[in-house]
């Protein structure tokens, strides 16, 4: 941050006390860095300087996303005011264009962004020993070319838009993520996104609601030494066997001395609905709505509120507030 832009006070340290929001927090350890290191925000090779850096448009971003500022020109207008490009570290307010050009950008590598951050998160939080999974709905505005019309079983309704399916664990922390075309969630990215989940971490049991008894989903996850918790779903068979999960039966045809009680299955999927808490909080953040169309530019969106997520659970852990919590605890 230049000197000379700020306003005459002895130290920047005092200037950015004076101006403490959640912002400021939100940002006061998290490392934004690591944008140099993708080749789309590397240093000019002729030598040029941005006129903008990565890290402080990634926070102009943060801060409007925590707003509830979507749009390229409202951002645009948010940050022109004197406290709020400050304390993202810009030397002068950027144009609408130069947000919505930075946005461009980030689209091919905002999940690889999300993932560093999930890094600084680890490296602060432990993770629980199990893992939720679930789908949502992501709305768009109309007309949007990309979008569809989609039914929503949960609320037994049609919206128009996309999905997001994500993998959550204890405090709401998003772990992993894809951007989806419907709220719906096939075998083929229910298995994407769960081996994305373990390499994260390996969980002792992985939770879905019966729209993940899938099989080879199931098997992935014995394979990989984790207890898939699934209510079975007899839709495909016209004799049923008398189970209540799927790995009931898959423990019964693969070995002779393995148990688990149906009282433990029933207590650990009490616990699925802690994935729609997760859910929610992220759409406080933004997940859900997006004001922006095209596929691009909404996948864009759901991955910065996911982005944001992570960035409030930092600010919260470090300054020993409720890390569960939607918003930045001053």
């Amino acid at each position: 941050m230049s000197t000379t832009t700020l306003p005459h006070q002895d130290t920047i340290t005092e200037v950015l006390k004076s101006l403490e929001t959640e912002t400021t927090v939100l940002f006061e350890h998290l490392d934004l860095q690591f944008l140099y290191e993708f080749p789309v925000f590397a240093p000019d090779p002729r030598g040029r300087t941005r006129e903008f850096h990565p890290p402080e448009l990634f926070r102009g971003l943060l801060h409007c996303f925590y707003n509830r500022i979507y749009e390229p020109e409202a951002m645009a207008q948010e940050l022109a005011n004197d406290d709020v490009w400050r304390v993202c570290e810009f030397e002068r307010p950027p144009s609408r264009r130069t947000i919505g050009r930075f946005i461009d950008e980030l689209s091919g590598v905002v999940e690889e962004v999300f993932s560093r951050i999930l890094q600084q998160v680890l490296v602060r939080v432990e993770l629980g020993s199990c893992f939720r999974i679930d789908g949502t709905d992501v709305r768009a505005p109309r007309p949007d070319e990309d979008a569809s019309w989609n039914y929503d079983s949960t609320a037994e309704e049609t919206y128009y838009g996309y999905g997001c399916c994500l993998v959550t664990t204890d405090n709401n922390i998003p772990i992993a993520a894809e951007f989806t075309d419907e709220k719906s969630v096939d075998k083929a990215t229910a298995r994407r996104i769960t081996q994305d989940a373990l390499a994260v971490k390996k969980p002792v049991t992985f939770v879905g609601d019966a729209e993940f008894d899938m099989l080879d989903w199931h098997d992935d996850l014995i394979e990989a030494g984790v207890v898939p918790v699934v209510p079975y779903n007899p839709r495909n068979t016209n004799d049923p066997p008398d189970i209540e999960y799927r790995i009931q039966k898959r423990i019964k045809e693969h070995s002779d001395t393995v148990r688990v009680w149906e009282k433990q299955l029933d207590d650990t999927y009490d616990n699925r609905s802690q994935v729609e808490t997760a859910i929610g909080v992220c759409k406080d953040l933004g997940l859900g709505t997006p004001q922006v169309r095209g596929r691009e530019r909404a996948k864009t969106h759901v991955f910065v509120a996911l982005c944001l997520r992570l960035a409030v659970v930092i600010a919260n852990h470090e300054r020993g507030g409720d890390i569960a919590s939607p918003i930045v605890e001053l």
